[in-house]
């Protein structure tokens, strides 16, 4: 995410009686809470909501087991995180494969606050070494159903960005091993006129895969990126250029900031939230051809869409669901959740009054949606008739 989201989602945290309004209260409540800063989240086969958090200290970063009774349990702690330039920055993205978990690791603190506003220099002292990385962690069913969790040190931190695996157990039969999947450089240059000297940051935020790939939306570089899992080759496939700025305030162009990422009916969907000053109407969800690395408007018109599932097909028709992290930034506005019934369908507002949400994942078996909140530390249940 930009600086700015980061400090208007901080100011939007603080309103939490804006969260749930009566006209929804029957359809969303919430599931658990007290969570770390909670980015993304999935579903497991068994049942089980699998959710990364960024946690508020370096390498606080955590994924969490949460069962159908909201009751949270540690799968793995211990992971890279740190306080950038825009706020708490770790583990994001993450999705399932067999008994694999992808998940992306964020900027963290990668980069510093440069000497002009809106810059950024390398941070020569990082709190781990596999920052804006991808890390597998293997783990079994029996471990998903009983752990209380494992943690990594940061000399495993070390031990991965060798090369190394690392396994962790807990002398109760409990054992994962962690892995280095990619590892993505933290910055690039990006220097100013004038000589300025600047460095723009990875952050990988979003993840998906794809048979022998995963496919990373990195918030940062405004791009998506191929991994091959097995090699860990990367390859750019798209880039997101920016947008001019139409108001007459703010920086001339706009970034694209992709923040999520799905496959759809075998299309490659990048919701792209857009940066400060977040003009309504500019964000919009994206349809990526990783073959040419082309990409089109999906669903167009948005404030700040963050993340976009499939719900129920009809016919040859599938509804989708956009997850807004807020309806209007400037002025410091909840976010909502929009359903359509086809890409160029009006939206229906399913639920309004979410404090900045951040990712979603549907329940194939009863419909029901489980959403994110970053800054209130909780899980929102939106039951879907």
């Amino acid at each position: 995410m930009t600086k700015k989201t980061y400090i208007l989602a901080s100011v939007m945290a603080l309103v939490l009686m804006l969260t749930l309004t009566d006209a929804k209260a029957q359809t969303a409540s919430v599931f658990t809470g007290g969570l770390s800063q909670p980015a993304k989240i999935i579903l497991t086969p068994e049942g089980n909501l699998l959710v990364t958090e960024t946690g508020g200290a370096p390498n606080s970063g955590r994924v969490s087991i949460i069962d159908s009774f909201g009751n949270r349990r540690t799968l793995v702690d211990g992971l890279p995180s740190g306080i950038s330039t825009e706020g708490p920055s770790g583990p994001s993205g993450l999705d399932l494969r067999g008994r694999t978990l992808f998940v992306a690791i964020g900027e963290g603190n990668g980069t510093l606050a440069g000497p002009i506003p809106g810059t950024e220099l390398p941070n020569p002292n990082p709190s781990s070494p596999i920052l804006s990385s991808v890390l597998a962690i293997h783990f079994s069913a029996e471990v998903e159903k009983s752990t209380q969790g494992l943690s990594l040190t940061l000399a495993d931190h070390f031990t991965l960005a060798g090369g190394g695996d690392v396994t962790l157990s807990n002398g109760r039969g409990d054992k994962i091993t962690v892995e280095l999947v990619a590892d993505f450089k933290n910055f690039v240059a990006a220097p100013l006129p004038f000589f300025q000297p600047n460095v723009r940051h990875s952050n990988p935020f979003g993840l998906v895969v794809a048979g022998k790939d995963l496919y990373v939306a990195d918030g940062g570089m405004n791009s998506v990126v191929r991994v091959n899992i097995a090699t860990g080759n990367t390859q750019t496939v798209a880039v997101f250029p920016p947008k001019p700025n139409p108001l007459p305030f703010g920086p001339p162009v706009i970034e694209a900031v992709p923040d999520g990422i799905r496959i759809i009916n075998g299309e490659l969907l990048v919701p792209l939230l857009t940066g400060f000053p977040f003009v309504p109407g500019l964000s919009e969800v994206r349809k990526v051809d990783v073959t040419t690395g082309g990409s089109a408007t999906f669903i167009g018109g948005r404030t700040s869409a963050i993340d976009v599932v499939a719900g129920k097909s009809k016919g040859a028709n599938t509804q989708y669901y956009v997850l807004e992290f807020s309806t209007n930034f400037l002025a410091n506005a909840p976010g909502q959740l929009l359903s359509f019934t086809s890409p160029v369908a009006a939206p229906t507002i399913v639920a309004g009054g979410l404090i900045t949400p951040s990712g979603m994942a549907r329940d194939p078996q009863t419909g029901d949606i489980y959403i994110t909140e970053i800054f209130t530390g909780r899980i929102i249940k939106v039951q879907i008739p």
